[in-house]
């Protein structure tokens, strides 16, 4: 019996998350990760741009991490009570690098983060609506967990991700389309005494890669400001992905709340809620604070290791710089190769992030711009890639990252094997594909 079998056998799918378990590879088992790659159980080697969705920035295993969680463990255990200086340590650098923080509790997760953020925004208003983006993913929390990949049927109307959902939880998040501003305005001169929150993420990588207008985002901001509403950045994704200060200090628009997950420690499992003071002032770790706080793996030793040896390769090396630029190689090369075959496609995303939509230009800008993209094509290509040991996650608009280790023979290869797999997902579907548009499905991780 092979070990997905076992697997099969005592856990649900199989997998211990949602979407790990990929129709065409249910038999794949990873025995190792190490820099840009991984293997599986039968020896394969894999180039991964799936990445863990994103988080290893500077690749898998780094062994300054590495030494810094060993190092870390031998001094300290999970005591569960008062603070460590290491959490002290990561507190004052997020306060410092990123321009809406001034304090900042740590979590396990992002999903934890944006639930509190959203909890305290309540706290804080006395209101019971938030707003949220057809597209942008926030987490597994009811209040969120709503239209984030839908098909052409679901839109404009709640789209939840899981049923069990209570309706009346539904009935208090707004869902509204990314970069429409006015869609905005409208929303708050109808609800904006009952807004207590409008949540984004600043690029909607959860449907690859939505590039937001400076309108749309100071829209946002001014709104909250002038409705007394909370707004809250989830750079769970973008955060030091993009820059060490989050995609905030590129844009030049400063939330209330940010919340942050495992790219903060290269992949360990953190997170953290940081802003202004005087809402995280409303946590129950303040006494007398009203807002409920806890969690016992909450700066974990380790964890707090991590992300301190991973700001500090972040800040000391040029990271963001070698990442950056082979995602431009990335992009500007497959969009010259889908246009040599005469491929309809829009290769875009930000910094180290790519995606190639299968769909005529220009570059979306909202979600239902990428109804237009062929998922047939986009999961078939992908298919392909791994007969020929590039590894991008074979599902619906899902991105891809660069990270730290990968080099520029790595982006020759990866153009290479993509022309490779995208001719053979043609000649699959003959030429009448050429043609195809496929509805879109599933949820997000």
């Amino acid at each position: 019996m092979t070990l997905a079998e076992r697997a099969r056998r005592v856990i649900p799918g199989g997998v211990n998350s949602g979407q790990r378990s990929i129709p065409g590879l249910t038999d794949l088992v990873i025995a190792r990760t190490q820099g840009a790659r991984f293997w599986d159980s039968e020896g394969r080697e894999f180039t991964d741009y799936h990445a863990a969705f994103g988080p290893p920035l500077l690749g898998h295993n780094d062994p300054d991490v590495a030494a810094a969680v060993t190092t870390a463990g031998a001094t300290l255990g999970l005591a569960g009570v008062a603070v460590t200086e290491g959490e002290v340590a990561l507190a004052e650098q997020l306060v410092e690098l990123l321009p809406s923080v001034e304090k900042v509790l740590l979590t396990s997760t992002g999903s934890e983060a944006t639930f509190h953020a959203l909890r305290v925004a309540r706290v804080a208003t006395g209101r019971r609506l938030v707003v949220k983006f057809q597209g942008c993913y926030h987490g597994w929390h009811d209040s969120v967990s709503l239209n984030v990949i839908s098909s052409p049927d679901r839109l404009g109307r709640p789209d939840p991700t899981s049923t069990g959902i209570l309706p009346e939880v539904l009935a208090a998040t707004l869902v509204l389309r990314f970069n429409d501003p006015e869609a905005v305005r409208q929303a708050f001169a109808e609800h904006g005494q009952d807004i207590a929150a409008v949540i984004v993420e600043p690029i909607p990588h959860n449907v690859g890669a939505l590039l937001p207008t400076d309108e749309f985002l100071r829209t946002l901001r001014e709104e909250c400001t002038r409705a007394g509403s909370v707004l809250v950045f989830d750079e769970v994704i973008t955060g030091f992905r993009h820059a060490l200060g989050g995609y905030q200090s590129l844009c030049g628009v400063t939330p209330d709340l940010t919340t942050m997950g495992k790219a903060i420690a290269n992949g360990a499992p953190v997170g953290a809620l940081g802003g202004r003071a005087d809402l995280m002032d409303l946590f129950s770790t303040r006494p007398g604070g009203p807002a409920f706080f806890a969690g016992t793996y909450n700066g974990h030793p380790n964890v707090v290791a991590a992300a301190l040896a991973t700001l500090r390769k972040l800040r000391e090396e040029p990271v963001h710089e070698h990442t950056f630029r082979l995602g431009e190689r990335a992009r500007t090369e497959l969009a010259a190769m889908y246009a040599g075959l005469g491929v309809p496609a829009v290769v875009t995303g930000y910094g180290s992030v790519f995606v190639s939509y299968f769909m005529a230009g220009p570059a979306p800008r909202s979600y239902d711009d990428l109804l237009a993209n062929d998922a047939a094509r986009f999961i078939g290509y992908r298919r392909n890639l791994v007969e020929h040991g590039i590894f991008e996650l074979p599902l619906n608009l899902k991105r891809s990252h660069v990270s730290y280790a990968h080099t520029d023979a790595d982006i020759d290869r990866l153009v290479e094997a993509s022309e490779a797999a995208i001719r053979k997902t043609l000649a699959e579907g003959g030429a009448a594909d050429l043609a195809h548009t496929s509805t879109m499905g599933g949820a997000t991780h």
